[in-house]
Order: structure tokens, then sequence, then C-alpha cells
């Protein structure tokens, strides 16, 4: 914006011109932090895709395509945020809870495969140990568990995953089992109608489960500390498994059914069964990673793929930073906003990285929900 006096223009020899501080250009362009950080809120949190928001624009009389809208995301995300997401990454590492989940995403133009082609998105987050929430998504065009072993590269704490076998490349873990897949599995078997009926081998397996599930929403309700926790597992839940784990053992069930698969997925797992009993702080399932994953998943199904492998880093790392706002109870839009107007940068040092956390004081004051 530029300011001048009108009698000084037509007076003066040379006219005082005055221009108002412009910030420093995002990108070269004319995008500002507000706008990119609206775009990825809308996609990323109200899972609005690109093509829907060029034609939004329209309605404002203002053509912004949805080219241009993916280049700022991938603009931002590589030059600004990809330098916290690496500082969210080192402090998970150093953590010693975190869970783990991955789903299918295509990605149409990846360098020696086919459109069609199966690539997946990876979601690796802390446990329930009250901690702020670090919640980080890692796009890979397989999967590998060799994935989870690099990114997991130094982490030596508790895991808690679902069953798939990948995630034993991961070393000097302790891993634990998903009691929600195991009980998963035996509620899919239950016939229509018989959910109630105890006589029901299936039922029984659920019962086994729900009976886990109960304990913990009792201590969580009385507000157990970690310790207490631990010892209320140790007095109550313990028996449960024992008694579950005798009851596997005594199933025939006919091979190739699903009740047969029910139960072998349960007993691959035994030796996991008990690990969560260790430390208060363990996860009994999950279900908090897989609730996280379901933002993506929900999102995957209006923008459908990634046009580039650039394209789906990117979103994996808009994700990571609109997810972990709202695990911090933080607004979305405010929080991505600041960011883009701080301007993270490599020159940066840990200090300076941590004032920019969601879980911050300040940033909290500054971006917190209002209700």
């Amino acid at each position: 914006i530029h300011y001048g006096c009108p009698q000084c223009k037509m007076d003066a020899e040379k006219p005082n011109i005055i221009h108002s501080p412009v910030p420093p250009s995002l990108l070269g362009s004319f995008a500002s932090p507000s706008i990119v950080a609206w775009v990825i809120y809308l996609k990323y949190v109200s899972g609005l895709p690109l093509y829907r928001q060029e034609k939004d624009w329209l309605q404002y009389g203002f053509e912004l395509s949805r080219t241009t809208m993916a280049n700022w995301v991938i603009g931002c995300t590589s030059k600004y945020l990809n330098v916290l997401y690496d500082y969210c990454h080192r402090l998970l590492i150093e953590r010693e809870f975190a869970m783990a989940d991955e789903t299918p995403v295509q990605v149409l133009k990846e360098e020696g495969r086919e459109a069609t082609s199966k690539s997946y998105m990876w979601m690796f987050r802390s446990g329930e140990d009250g901690t702020p929430p670090i919640i980080l998504y890692q796009y890979a065009p397989t999967r590998s568990g060799n994935v989870a072993k690099e990114f997991l590269k130094g982490f030596k704490g508790y895991l808690m995953v679902d069953g798939y076998t990948g995630y034993n490349k991961v070393k000097d873990i302790k891993r634990c089992c998903c009691f929600a897949h195991i009980r998963r599995y035996f509620f899919d078997v239950i016939p229509k109608g018989k959910q109630r009926d105890i006589s029901h081998p299936a039922v029984q397996g659920v019962e086994y489960c729900d009976k886990l599930f109960a304990y913990e929403r009792r201590f969580k309700e009385k507000g157990y500390s970690y310790k207490q926790l631990k010892n209320g597992r140790l007095k109550h839940e313990k028996p449960v498994i024992e008694a579950f784990l005798v009851w596997l053992k005594q199933q025939k069930p006919v091979r190739g059914s699903k009740f047969a698969t029910a139960v072998n997925y349960a007993l691959n797992r035994q030796d996991l069964m008990m690990t969560y009993l260790e430390d208060g702080r363990c996860s009994l399932s999950n279900n908090l990673s897989e609730q996280k994953m379901k933002s993506f998943v929900i999102g995957r199904k209006g923008w459908l793929f990634c046009d580039t492998p650039e394209g789906a880093k990117a979103s994996a790392i808009a994700y990571s930073f609109a997810e972990m706002a709202l695990a911090n109870n933080l607004n979305v839009f405010s929080y991505i906003k600041f960011l883009l107007e701080q301007r993270p940068n490599e020159g940066m040092d840990d200090s300076q990285l941590e004032k920019l956390m969601p879980w911050n004081e300040d940033v909290i004051e500054l971006c917190k929900l209002e209700k």
C-alpha cells in the first residue's frame, strides 16, 4: 500500500510517498500465510478437495486454480513445516510409548510404477502416557516393515500396533497387542441376532475382551494413577487374559472357518498379550492410532488420490500438523497461519522450534480453540 499527500503531489517538486511495510513473500508469489493456511485447513480438516476449493473461490469472483493451491501446499510444507516435522520426529523417538498404523493411498505419477499401484500412508504417534501428543504421518510407496523400522530407528520403548507382522522388523522395542483387533475378529464371526447368545463361542471370545475394556473404563473413571492402573491390571485383568488363553487352546474350530481365523489370530499374539501389564502407561488397544488414521481415510474419500509423491509427502506433513493442532485443542487454521508467519527454518535451534509447538503455552493462548 502506498500513501501520499495530494497537495504535495501538486506543489512539491518531489512528492513524499510512504510505502507500508510488506512481509517477505512466502513462495515468491502472492500467497500469504492466511490463504495457504485456509487451503490446508479446508483440505486436511474439512475434507474439501482442491478442485472443489477452486469452484468455491470462483463464487467470490477469484480465479484460483487447483494447481496453484497444490503448489502452495507442497512449497510451504517442504520449505517451512518440514523443519518442524523433523523436530517432532526426533521428539517422538525419545519417547517411551508409541503407536502406529497404516492405510493404502494411490499416487498417480510415481516413477517406475503404474498409476493403479497401491502406496501407503503410515501414521506414527505418541502413546497414552500423559505427554503432549505427537502425531506424524509418513508417505511410503510400500507397506514393507522396513518403513516402520527406518522411521522408528532409535526408539526403544513400548510400541502398540495391530497384528501386521511387518512391525516385527522394528528392533529393540516391546511390542504390545491390540485387544480391539482381537475382539473385532470374534465379533465379525457372530451370526446376526446372536450377539447376546453366550453359548456361541464367538460371543464368548468377545466377552473376554469386553471384560478387559470394562476394567479399563472403571480405572479411568476412578482417576487411577499410572501406578494404581498397573496394580489394578495385574489384579483384575491378568486373570482374565490367563482364562482367555486357556479358553483359546480348548477351541476346536472348523479349519478354514472365520472362527478358526479369529482363534488363530489371538493365539499368534499370546506372547504379546501381557506386555501392557508391565507399565500403567501402556495402552490396551491401538484405537487412539486408528482414530487419527480415520481422519486421513475420510479425507481420502474426497480427493481419492495424490497426483505425485511430492504431493503425498506434503499431505503427510499437512495432516501431521492439522491433527496435532486438534489433539492439543488448537484452532487448526490459526495454528497453521501462525507457523507460516513464523517461517521456521533450518537456522533455528531446538529451543526456537519448541516455541512453535502446539503445546507451547504462548501458542496455546494465541491459537486456542474458542468454545
